[in-house]
């Protein structure tokens, strides 16, 4: 609400029309005095204050708002038909307007000003409402944390417990995201390659076109479900149940993904006998894309690739434990003769982020052995490797049957 204050009458009245016309709400006041008394009991939004009034004028009865926390703020606009000089202009705003209109008044102008000054009058009480809500906040926070310190010692436990699974919950989610930025490359990979031949090479009608395109739809359905599990495994909440997997079929169905990658190095294949194991088949899959796709990655210039795959069945979960046909775990070991490695790096390896060759010569990320670790290790086994320069790779893996 609008206060007009003024000792004419006729010039409230002329005001008073001029802003209810434009939907503003107005009172009024004919004295310094009646103004105050108003003020008092009726909380204003911008007050328009006549200068040259009897008994009290304007200025003074700005100077008692500007005393006073509930007032101070309310802006003021001065008219004035007398008081034209400069010095007593430069009184207005030094008593506390926010503006000194001189008269006639020129009535659009003045609406201007009303609105713009009663719009930052708004714009002032929700800053200060804010303010005084975020003050209400720190002292009810302050409050809790009063409370929940008292409470600390027999919390200690429980709070450390839940830090745990949220820094294995994270770990899971880091694990999740390598995994879909590592290993989704090679379906990809497929899948643009068969485009492109099919694109280049053949003509629509043609049967080995439509193979091509049989294994494309193929390597896409099997990310689609790649995708699936993982982000099932991702989820500390969702946990994977282990399911009897028969390896044999799994190393077939990464050898179907690596097929021309083998055929463009002319790689020879030597697969034994697998046995089965209980265990997610999406994790074993990318257990052995990964060692595989390394075989086949870190080869020797004109050298026709040679990669083994075998398997015996041991007595205990150790590396050193000897075959009985009785044990309850599989030695598997993937043997290449590629350009191998130092093998005082072999703990290396299997950290994230860790590669031992130039990534310019070879292609990678360096987590394709730390994804493979963290496999191993969901699955109760164990994982080493044996190597020297110039000398191939073996890798050797112990799961539980």
């Amino acid at each position: 609400m609008i206060l007009i204050v003024d000792d004419i009458r006729a010039n409230i009245l002329a005001l008073k029309k001029v802003l209810e016309m434009h939907g503003l709400e107005v009172d009024s006041a004919d004295s310094g005095e009646d103004a105050l008394k108003k003020i008092l009991k009726t909380d204003y939004s911008l007050i328009i204050m006549d200068v040259q009034m009897p008994g009290m004028d304007g200025f003074e009865v700005v100077e008692i708002l500007a005393g006073s926390n509930r007032t101070k703020d309310i802006p003021v606009i001065f008219l004035s038909a007398v008081n034209k000089e400069k010095r007593f202009i430069s009184k207005g705003y030094e008593t506390g307007g926010v503006d000194y209109v001189t008269k006639p008044v020129d009535p659009d102008l003045l609406l201007l000003k009303v609105k713009s000054f009663l719009k930052l009058y708004e714009q002032q009480q929700e800053l200060k409402n804010i303010r005084d809500l975020l003050s209400k906040e720190i002292e009810i926070r302050k409050e809790a944390q009063e409370n929940l310190e008292l409470k600390v010692t027999e919390r200690t436990q429980e709070l450390l417990q839940k830090n745990e699974e949220l820094e294995f919950s994270n770990h899971e989610l880091q694990q999740f995201a390598w995994v879909v930025s590592h290993d989704l490359k090679e379906p990809l990979r497929k899948i643009e390659t068969f485009v492109k031949i099919i694109d280049e090479r053949y003509l629509p009608d043609n049967e080995t076109a439509k193979d091509y395109v049989r294994r494309t739809v193929k390597s896409a359905q099997r990310m689609t479900n790649l995708i699936t599990d993982l982000i099932e495994y991702s989820r500390l909440s969702s946990a994977v149940i282990p399911v009897k997997t028969d390896l044999n079929a799994i190393i077939d169905e990464v050898l179907a993904d690596f097929d021309y990658r083998i055929e463009q190095k002319k790689a020879q294949l030597k697969v034994g006998i697998l046995p089965s194991v209980t265990g997610v088949s999406s994790q074993l899959r990318q257990l052995f894309q990964n060692l595989l796709g390394n075989a086949l990655k870190f080869t020797k210039d004109d050298v026709e690739p040679v990669i083994e795959v075998t398997s015996e069945i041991i007595a205990g979960k150790s590396f050193e434990s000897e075959p009985d046909p009785n044990g309850k775990f599989c030695k598997i070991t993937v043997t290449d003769n590629g350009i191998g490695f130092n093998e005082v790096y072999k703990d290396k390896i299997f950290k994230i982020f860790q590669s031992l060759n130039d990534r310019n010569a070879y292609e990678g990320t360096g987590i394709g052995l730390a994804i493979a670790n963290k496999i191993i290790e969901k699955h109760s086994g164990l994982i080493t490797a044996k190597s020297s320069v110039g000398n191939g790779a073996s890798f050797i893996v112990i799961l539980p049957l």
